[in-house]
């Protein structure tokens, strides 16, 4: 059995959360967690940690030389650095609208990166 330690970020208390983990890193308890919010979070951050990407891009003829845009959603933690390297390769030009997708289905995710500003 291997223990976790961690602070839940799923609600502004904070929980402090102990998860344990058999031999094949399923998730055999959680505790501490004072929602189910909580439970949820621990056992997707010991089994399959996600995190929402947030970026610039290269932006020509805009007000400014770049843009910022996001993930639609949370991607696996694993890719992040992968997908950055994706959103680098990206220059877009003006106009562009909030909520524009700047990238459909980065690495295979079925995640967009959308703009989250005005050019």
């Amino acid at each position: 059995m291997t223990k976790r330690e961690m602070v839940c970020v799923s609600c502004p208390i904070g929980c402090a959360v102990t998860v344990e983990l058999d031999d094949n890193n399923e998730v055999v308890s959680v505790k501490g967690n004072t929602c189910p919010r909580g439970d949820k979070y621990a056992r997707q951050e010991c089994t399959h940690p996600e995190r929402m990407l947030t970026s610039t891009v290269k932006l020509e003829g805009g007000k400014l030389p770049v843009i910022s845009v996001k993930s639609a959603s949370p991607i696996p933690k694993e890719m992040l650095f992968e997908a950055m390297k994706e959103i680098n390769k990206v220059t877009l030009k003006a106009p562009v609208k909030i909520g524009d997708i700047v990238i459909k289905d980065i690495l295979g995710t079925g995640v967009d990166i959308i703009a989250t500003n005005e050019s």
